[in-house]
């Protein structure tokens, strides 16, 4: 059987605002969608109920058409989730920071080859305060190596990248999308992601 994620007349609304409305996608293993917009369309926020991380105020996302909601622990366990900002604990070292996120969330790890992916590997033991603006992002996306889920989220991913490291993101996400992995990215300017889908969220109301 083949994994599929998908989204159907998918209406959003905060703090009274419509965000957005009838918005529909669908992916199966190896795919990818990317999420274009500017600033405040929605592309966050979508991101969010994709995760599982609130509900919308109509329509229903479903993993193999089961309603994510009725099983949030199961998606939680498939679906990586990368916001924005860094989810990184500033007292803990590096490596004690990918441990700490494979322990929550019960995932086998290769801490090891996380950080030798994203080049790491010399700063492992140095506290997470220490390290520079993309150095901590680049620890951010370190755990989609180090706990192995078929479901990419990302938002923003980029922010804070030089141009290799961003290839060396661009690299991870083909091997994962080869390895059958799925990914759903929000993205500014241009990123290397071959035969992917676009959902455009319009413009900004």
């Amino acid at each position: 059987m083949t994994d599929r994620f998908a989204g159907s007349n998918l209406t959003c609304v905060r703090g009274g605002r419509l965000v957005f409305e009838n918005l529909t996608f669908a992916l199966e293993k190896g795919e990818a969608l990317v999420l274009r917009g500017p600033n405040g369309t929605g592309k966050s926020s979508l991101l969010r109920l994709m995760a599982g991380l609130g509900a919308p105020a109509e329509g229903a996302i479903t993993w193999n058409d089961t309603p994510i909601a009725d099983n949030f622990p199961a998606h939680a366990e498939r679906a990586h989730y990368l916001g924005h900002k860094n989810a990184i604990k500033s007292t803990l070292t590096a490596n004690e920071n990918l441990t700490f996120w494979a322990d929550l969330q019960g995932t086998k790890s290769d801490i090891d080859k996380a950080l030798i992916e994203f080049d790491l590997k010399r700063l492992a033991y140095v506290p997470a305060r220490l390290l520079s603006s993309g150095e901590t992002r680049r620890l951010t996306l370190a755990r989609l190596i180090a706990n192995k889920k078929p479901l990419w989220l990302l938002d923003e991913p980029t922010v804070g990248l030089d141009q290799n490291s961003i290839n060396r993101l661009a690299d991870l996400v083909s091997r994962h999308r080869t390895d059958g992995g799925m990914v759903i990215i929000s993205i500014h300017g241009l990123f290397p992601l071959e035969n992917s889908q676009t959902l455009d969220l319009g413009t900004d109301t």
